[in-house]
């Protein structure tokens, strides 16, 4: 059961721009062979059909044909969840996977976890998550943050949950909006402690080329 469980994660999208952070995500992690739950809001399809013209069906089922189809992956690797599957793994404590991203991850969402709401299935995951002491990682997208926001970040970075504002870095040199993606999603591998090759570690090339 446990090495089970250290292959599986729950994903989430929400409503926040971003949607090709978690589009590469998902990705990533079937590629790595993990076991993921996405959760996918009603406003995160929207998001989806506007940023990746990417139009799923409204049920779990055709979602995942869907998803599988575009991915090449093994179906048994991705089981996507109803907005209110109570009966879904990642409702319980004792069957969730002990890791858990929102990417993109709305600041609405951050206010809903911060405050323990569980109104739907991404928070109760998320509230199971924290509860059970596992690894919650918020890929927030907003800009500008309101003292709201930074307050409820502060909260649950306090509760050990990892706060990863969408915010790519340049130095190493991307050429596309794809090279700026794979910078955030390689930073979200790297602290699931994922093997990634999207970028190269700071220092590297620069020592080899030295």
């Amino acid at each position: 059961m446990t090495n089970k469980k250290q292959n599986e994660i729950t994903l989430a999208f929400t409503g926040a721009s971003g949607a090709p952070y978690g589009l590469k995500l998902l990705e990533s992690l079937l590629a790595a062979d993990y076991k993921v739950y996405l959760l996918i809001s009603p406003a995160a399809r929207v998001v989806l059909a506007t940023e990746h013209d990417l139009k799923l069906p409204s049920g779990p089922e055709a979602a995942k044909k869907a998803l599988v189809k575009l991915f090449g992956c093994d179906p048994e690797r991705l089981e996507v969840c109803g907005k209110e599957d109570w009966f879904s793994p990642v409702a319980s404590g004792s069957a969730a996977p002990k890791k858990m991203v929102i990417c993109p991850c709305s600041v609405g969402s951050v206010a809903s976890i911060a405050h323990g709401m569980s109104d739907n299935l991404i928070e109760r995951a998320a509230d199971v998550v924290i509860k059970e002491r596992g690894q919650l990682m918020l890929v927030v997208r907003e800009t500008p943050f309101s003292t709201l926001h930074l307050e409820n970040m502060h909260k649950l970075s306090q509760l050990g949950v990892t706060i990863m504002p969408a915010s790519p870095g340049f130095y190493h040199n991307p050429k596309s909006i794809d090279d700026l993606v794979d910078f955030m999603v390689a930073r979200i591998l790297d602290h699931l402690g994922i093997e990634q090759e999207l970028v190269p570690r700071w220092g590297y090339d620069q020592r080899n080329e030295a």
